[in-house]
């Protein structure tokens, strides 16, 4: 018995002998700490830890001291560790298939784990492009267009992803993975409310992603990922100015106060007057606060808040004759558009092991729009000579609203075939208040302005509070059955509730209602990876989209205290196969081929009155490729091209006009081009170091205006309006010296014609015209601190 015991001791101290503690710090190459790397014991994998808010670690090691450290996006190392603090420096992976994404399912993955088309647009990116606005970074992603006149528009824009070009909730804008503006609340300006100092890089994921995002992701969604603080201090100052009329300041703080605790601050102010179009004045200031908090090396707790103030003249379009002539003097003397955002959202992140982990945000959104928009001042014209009558008429609205939303994600981490389980659920309640009054319009009928107004208090149009209520579950499984396969099933169920409350029942609007939808949305998808510089995938996934509160309840076929018109939602398949490679570093490609095929999409048309009103279209498919294609020959050269080649068509689809219905089934679709394309050529010359040129071609195919065949030519036949499309090349030119950056923008350097968007008015009988930019020239400087 005494020999059991005095062995057992000596096994007891032999095992204590080779029971070590190791600490360790893991960096990337610029010495900054990388959080939530896995250290892992080479023998025994279920033995693994992960690097805390500074980068530091702990792990208890039998006998050898030699661990694999592994973070998405950069190379994994094996190291022995030592008994002293070991610094451990990982370097990036520049392997394609390698590039780091989190868009797609609210957690960190590599590019070849993802079934679907998505673009990164990085922090080089936005730093080398010295973007004027969101339109120069976005428009960069294959099949992206990003519509908005950078002469008038004031950020105001259309977009086009898979779709036409519109003002349609068919894309979701999210900030840090979660959506800027609740559903059902008009959302295609939600990104004048955005503060691009601040965005470290972008993601683009395109077609349908209502399996993890829900509602309005149908073309693509768009994830603004924000700066977070730096280690040491950092900032900078810039100014901006150019023969637009527009003046812009920035500024940016960043720093780690202690070794938990850091804070980034970015603000903008940006004001345009007196630009070449008249009444296109307008005045921005942004906001961008982010504190980060390691409370405990697995525990993390972020807050950030966007404060935006914005306030714009609204100049509308151009007749023909103004845009051909080159008579850039708006209509509009009064119309203008203001806004005050505010959004505050907190976020625990905590690491439960190295298998578990779980999210919970809280976001608040504060939101209040006034408009007297340019869109709904209508002329008085005398039916029989067609001529201004003197009068006409408009309105003047206010929306808001206050949000408050929930969500919480988990992910595990399976040992079996390297799977992976994402579960969340999400709410959001949005109340909102809307009001619209009319207004007497007074025209000049030799010019042809509108110079005055009265507002006709208490002549409701709409005046109305709606509960907005949205709930939604979900959850996504992948799962690697061999190592070059990856498998991705999703699920999500969402449910909506409305609840409308008319306050003007006598006056304006439809009487009050509850309105109620649910959606499930499925994706399947496969990802089958040769190497890691060659990779293929296919996916099938569901989107959609319900009427908006402004649709429903502002729809012109309803009259007064009728019933709200029945508007149903819009529900989109799509079918994708694509592939991404790498030749050596010097020919990286993405292409994608698509079918989207909607159900009962929305489209706005106009009534006898030349009022706007919403209707579900029937069935509609679009289907088309997306491509990029970057080469560098040289290291001091790359030229690249991003461009979408698509059709966009009714399938089926009647409309009416007066006592007429057209079947416009097997037409194309207006506002629908068939080609886009951004190429840009980079110059980086050896002999002269931080000096960089580029050359930039933004190509916009020719669309239809109008409906097919919509134009009586009064002999017989019909024909279609069009755009014939255009070419505009941009120069830039940038330079870095010590602490300063200089660039300058030469925009339109042919002085070309061009439209950011045409439509065509049957009242009018002719193109009215978004004027893009004239040649123009934009000079910057910025020092960094």
């Amino acid at each position: 018995m005494k020999q059991l015991l005095m062995l057992a001791i000596s096994l007891a101290g032999l095992f204590a002998y080779a029971q070590n503690t190791y600490s360790g710090k893991i960096i990337n190459e610029n010495n900054q700490p990388l959080i939530g790397a896995t250290i892992q014991s080479k023998t025994n994998l279920n033995n693994a830890v992960i690097s805390d808010g500074n980068g530091n670690f702990k792990i208890s090691l039998q006998n050898k001291a030699i661990v694999i450290v592994k973070f998405i996006g950069f190379t994994t190392v094996e190291k022995t560790l030592s008994e002293l603090n070991t610094i451990i420096k990982l370097t990036e992976n520049d392997e394609v298939l390698q590039e780091v994404v989190v868009s797609a399912s609210r957690e960190t993955q590599q590019r070849k784990e993802v079934p679907a088309s998505i673009s990164v647009v990085s922090a080089k990116d936005i730093a080398e492009t010295k973007a004027l606005g969101i339109d120069q970074l976005v428009n960069d992603v294959p099949g992206v267009m990003m519509s908005t006149s950078r002469a008038a528009s004031n950020e105001q824009h259309m977009m086009s992803v898979r779709s036409p070009i519109s003002t349609k909730s068919l894309f979701l804008y999210v900030e840090d993975g979660l959506p800027i503006r609740p559903t059902a609340v008009f959302n295609h300006n939600a990104l004048l409310e955005m503060n691009d100092v601040a965005f470290s890089r972008v993601e683009v994921l395109k077609g349908p992603a209502s399996s993890i995002y829900g509602s309005e992701a149908i073309g693509g969604s768009f994830n603004f990922l924000t700066k977070n603080p730096t280690r040491d201090f950092s900032g900078g100052i810039g100014f901006q100015i150019n023969d637009m009329g527009i003046k812009r300041y920035d500024i940016e703080v960043s720093q780690y106060a202690g070794e938990n605790i850091g804070f980034y601050l970015g603000a903008q102010y940006i004001q345009r007057k007196d630009g070449p179009i008249q009444h296109s004045d307008y005045e921005k200031f942004a906001l961008t606060f982010k504190n980060v908090n390691h409370i405990f090396p697995t525990l993390n707790w972020i807050n950030a808040f966007n404060l935006i103030d914005y306030r714009s003249d609204m100049s509308g379009s151009l007749s023909e004759s103004d845009y051909t002539g080159g008579n850039y003097e708006s209509d509009q003397t009064f119309t203008e558009r203001v806004a005050l955002a505010f959004r505050y959202r907190s976020t625990f992140d905590k690491r439960w092991n190295d298998k578990n982990k779980t999210a919970f945000s809280f976001v608040f959104r504060k939101n209040d729009m006034d408009q007297n928009p340019s869109y709904r001042v209508r002329q008085g014209r005398d039916r029989m000579t067609r001529q201004l009558t003197g009068f006409g008429t408009g309105e003047i609205n206010s929306n808001g609203f206050t949000s408050y939303v929930g969500l919480i994600q988990h992910k595990i981490d399976f040992d079996f075939a390297n799977s992976s389980l994402i579960i969340g659920a999400t709410a959001d309640f949005s109340p909102q208040r809307y009001q619209a009054e009319t207004i007497d319009v007074i025209v000049n009928t030799e010019t042809g302005q509108n110079i005055d107004f009265t507002l006709n208090e208490g002549d409701f149009i709409l005046n109305y509070k709606a509960d907005i209520f949205n709930y939604a579950g979900y959850f996504q499984y992948e799962i690697n059955p061999v190592d070059a396969l990856k498998l991705t099933a999703a699920l999500r169920y969402d449910g909506f509730q409305y609840d409308y409350n008319n306050l003007a029942t006598s006056v304006g609007g439809p009487k009050d209602s509850k309105n109620s939808y649910t959606n499930v949305s499925p994706k399947l998808g496969a990802n089958y990876n040769f190497s890691n510089n060659l990779g293929i995938y296919a996916n099938f996934s569901n989107g959609f989209t319900p009427p908006q509160t402004s649709s429903l309840y502002r729809n012109s076929l309803v009259g007064v205290g009728g019933d709200v018109f029945d508007l149903k939602p819009s529900n989109y398949n799509n079918f994708e196969v694509g592939s991404y490679f790498n030749i050596s570093n010097k020919l990286k490609a993405d292409v994608a081929l698509y079918l989207l095929d909607g159900d009962n999409t929305l489209i706005t048309l106009r009534d006898e009155n030349d009022e706007f009103f919403n209707a579900n279209a029937g069935k509609t498919r679009s289907y088309g490729i997306e491509y990029g294609i970057k080469y560098t020959p040289i290291e001091e050269l790359s030229i690249s091209h991003n461009g979408s080649f698509a059709k966009h068509r009714y399938e089926e689809f009647f409309a009416k006009s007066g006592n007429t219905l057209f079947d416009l089934s097997d037409t194309d679709r207006e506002t629908a081009p068939l080609l886009l394309g951004t190429s840009k050529i980079v110059y980086k010359p050896n002999g002269i170091k931080n000096l960089l040129l580029s050359v930039t071609h933004e190509l916009v195919g020719k669309y239809n205006t109008s409906f097919e065949n919509q134009i009586d030519n009064e002999d017989g036949t019909f024909g279609t309006a069009t755009y014939k499309g255009h070419n505009i090349f941009n120069v830039l030119v940038s330079y870095r010296f010590k602490h300063f950056e200089v660039w300058g923008h030469a925009l339109n350097i042919f002085d070309d014609l061009y439209s950011s968007r045409a439509s065509y008015n049957r009242f009018s009988s002719q193109n009215s015209y978004s004027i893009g930019n004239p040649r123009a020239f934009h000079f910057g400087v910025k020092y960094k601190f």
